[in-house]
């Protein structure tokens, strides 16, 4: 079930606050889906959904490897009957700003994020949400 990124209902909302691994797909360069867990923050407000991880990562390089304008990507999670897809456009962000927000956010769901100085957050620029929770 599609849902307008702008007018998400409370239990959607809720659902993306609830503590949940989810998967981020990539495309590899030679087309190939590159899926892996991943911890995901989604800022309703801004439509950014972000993932940190280490500049090195491949998830990482596959989003550099599509340029500037970046790489389509889609993060998923399921809780039973309930689950949530966001799509949009990624890119690698590397200013500390941006990755100590995209930590801020994640130790707000999760934990409080290893120390990494190699680290740099995926932001999506959300424009398709899909689900039902």
């Amino acid at each position: 079930m599609a849902h307008d990124p702008r007018a998400l209902d409370d239990a959607f909302l809720a659902f993306w606050q609830e503590r949940h691994i989810s998967t981020l797909s990539t495309r590899r360069p030679d087309g190939s889906p590159h899926v892996v867990p991943v911890g995901v923050t989604f800022e309703p407000e801004t439509g950014i959904a972000r993932v940190i991880s280490s500049r090195t990562s491949r998830k990482v390089r596959n989003v550099l490897d599509a340029g500037a304008a970046g790489q389509r990507v889609a993060v998923c999670q399921v809780d039973r009957a309930r689950w949530s897809t966001l799509e949009g456009v990624a890119v690698v962000r590397d200013e500390p700003a941006a990755v100590a927000e995209a930590e801020r956010r994640y130790a707000e769901r999760y934990r409080e994020p290893r120390v990494n100085p190699d680290r740099v957050v995926i932001e999506i620029t959300v424009d398709r949400v899909l689900g039902r929770a």
